[in-house]
């Protein structure tokens, strides 16, 4: 699936605009982008967890030139999805009834 693919289903299924889906997606992207950059990890419970993992400073080799290159030390973004997540796709049933509804959300306080 695809983000385009993605943005169609939301749509579908809560008769949001694809337009207004599409804004908040992108804006989502940026948001979880910009916390990592600052290096703040982002925890959705249920989901997983957006984590940013330290590299060591390693030596490495340029094979054409066949000399050691020094790789200094690095951050790199990862996803650690949630137990419950890992445990639904382990056994291939996403329950749609274990998702809140769009008449449960926009009738909350």
């Amino acid at each position: 699936m695809r983000k385009a693919d993605l943005i169609s289903e939301i749509s579908e299924k809560t008769g949001i605009p694809k337009v207004d889906v599409m804004v908040t997606l992108e804006t989502m992207f940026k948001e979880i982008k910009k916390s990592l950059v600052a290096g703040e990890n982002i925890y959705i419970r249920g989901f997983g967890s957006f984590i940013t993992k330290k590299r060591a400073a390693k030596i490495g080799r340029n094979i054409k030139k066949n000399i050691a290159v020094e790789i200094p030390e690095h951050y790199i973004p990862a996803f650690k999805p949630a137990k419950e997540f890992v445990q639904e796709v382990k056994n291939k049933k996403l329950d749609d009834s274990a998702s809140p509804s769009l008449d449960s959300i926009s009738s909350a306080p």
